[in-house]
């Protein structure tokens, strides 16, 4: 079996979307002429997806593209490749750990590219690197200004439990956060509702009480079907989905998010 074209990946990857989340408008509604918008309170949350919004796939060029007989140009498609299949589980009522299908995934592009390689050794290449994957740049300054602000952060993310407490641990974000989530708890991956909804239930929010922040059109796009204020970090090669709600905010790096939801009131506090 070959593995499909990256525009057939991004095609079916589109339509599996378009099933599993509710209809949203295109563009919010603008306000009648000469009114203006009343401003939205600042969240009580802050929502982080972890790969590639706080962590930086850089280094997994290295190992993915030794595995793929030198070809580190494929990093994006077999990653791309892992996302469209953890969806396909996720509307097939499977569930295999996000490390196991970036295994396959591995495999399959490299069958793509006549290189045969085993189970293990896809994971040999993965999941060692995924898990030492080190912050960007701007992260650690800016949680800690998210903090200092009053703040409550949290992490929710299509990698396992075991997963994600190893990745925070090395890249030394684990003091940053104030709770950890991952879907292994509802067996389903963002952009699901269901995931977003196990946070909001868990801390107690209204999904307006809520934001999300991440690199990726596909993980706002589930976090607005359900409700959530979503901000969009343009890290490089990212883009939004113009079919979908524009986001509350489009940043280029967190440090901008920061100035963006700088308290106003006077004990330099979040609302």
């Amino acid at each position: 079996m070959q593995l499909p074209r990256p525009r057939t990946i991004a095609l079916a990857t589109s339509l599996l979307l378009g099933a599993m989340l509710p209809p949203t408008s295109a563009a919010r509604a603008a306000p009648p002429d000469g009114a203006q918008a009343s401003p939205a309170p600042r969240p009580k949350v802050l929502i982080f997806d972890v790969n590639e919004t706080l962590l930086d796939l850089a280094p997994l060029r290295a190992s993915v593209g030794a595995a793929l007989g030198g070809r580190e140009d494929l990093l994006p498609l077999w990653f791309s490749t892992m996302l469209h299949y953890s969806l396909v589980e996720t509307s097939s009522g499977e569930h295999h750990s996000f490390g196991e299908i970036g295994a396959a995934a591995l495999m399959m592009v490299a069958k793509v590219q006549g290189i045969d390689i085993t189970r293990e050794e896809a994971r040999a290449a993965i999941v060692t690197p995924l898990r030492s994957l080190p912050p960007h740049p701007d992260v650690v300054a800016a949680l800690k200004a998210f903090r200092a602000q009053g703040y409550r952060i949290v992490s929710l993310t299509n990698s396992s439990a075991v997963g994600v407490e190893n990745q925070f641990r090395n890249a030394g974000l684990t003091a940053l956060f104030d709770e950890r989530y991952t879907v292994d708890t509802v067996r389903r991956y963002k952009p699901h509702p269901d995931t977003y909804r196990m946070v909001l239930k868990d801390l107690g929010l209204e999904p307006s009480e809520a934001l999300m922040v991440a690199a990726h059109a596909w993980d706002l796009a589930g976090a607005a079907a359900v409700g959530l204020r979503t901000a969009f970090i343009a890290r490089p090669g990212k883009t939004l989905y113009p079919l979908v709600r524009a986001p509350d905010y489009v940043v280029e790096d967190l440090a901008a998010l920061v100035a963006l939801l700088q308290p106003t009131g006077g004990d330099g506090k979040a609302p």
